[in-house]
């Protein structure tokens, strides 16, 4: 975006953790601030709504996975969520081989071919663990 700058919140110590502000690149001008959703994993060790991932933003569309496992789109016109996935669950893999789904932390997601592809599960320090990778199609 080439008018905007897009900023999410880790905070993983304060209560509050989480959050997503967008400012003009301009003038620093707060555009608008989404706070964070409640604990898609509920109050169990290492869950916490930061948003510590990495964003990835395309045409009307910033993707911010946080630590409570949920991925969500958000409009860069007005912050509001239109998609969330929520991946705090288990997961048949093509392989057969069953994976978990946990904290958002580090590398964003990558959007190519029509496709968006998430990590899910990195736990780090103080998030939870997993090791899925998960495909969307965005088309």
């Amino acid at each position: 975006d080439a008018q905007q700058a897009y900023i999410a919140v880790a905070g993983y110590l304060t209560p509050d953790a989480g959050g997503l502000h967008t400012v003009r690149l301009d003038t620093g001008e707060r555009v608008w601030y989404t706070p964070p959703r409640p604990a898609l994993c509920g109050t169990g060790q290492g869950c916490s709504t930061a948003q510590s991932a990495a964003l990835t933003v395309i045409p009307g569309v910033v993707f911010s996975g946080s630590a409570d496992g949920g991925m969500r789109g958000y409009s860069t016109r007005d912050g509001s969520i239109i998609w969330e996935f929520d991946t705090n669950r288990s997961f048949e893999t093509i392989n057969g081989v069953t994976a978990k789904g946990g904290s958002f932390d580090g590398p964003g997601v990558v959007v190519v071919g029509g496709m968006l592809y998430a990590t899910s599960g990195n736990g780090g320090l103080v998030g939870r663990p997993g090791n899925v990778l998960l495909a969307f199609g965005v088309d």
